[in-house]
């Protein structure tokens, strides 16, 4: 599965069970309708600002994983 369709599924099913619609998705995330209906249809396209927004009202975290970081290459490293 694509990753923008998981992304889809999880969101969808998060709204869905606090009961919210897309439009009082968006509200509360201060977006339109439309940015709610193309995450939710796997549209790969959207702004990260716009995507944490939704993320947090739908208290959804997401972790970055990578083999840097787990050798300690990434965090604290950030010259050129």
């Amino acid at each position: 599965m694509e990753q923008s369709q998981e992304l889809a599924i999880v969101i969808k099913t998060h709204r869905k069970a606090a009961k919210l619609s897309r439009a009082q998705l968006a509200d509360m995330a201060g977006v339109g309708k439309t940015v709610i209906f193309d995450i939710e249809k796997g549209k790969e396209t959207i702004q990260l600002n716009t995507l944490r927004k939704i993320l947090k009202i739908l208290n959804i975290k997401i972790e970055l994983k990578s083999p840097l970081i787990n050798q300690g290459q990434i965090l604290g490293n950030e010259k050129g």
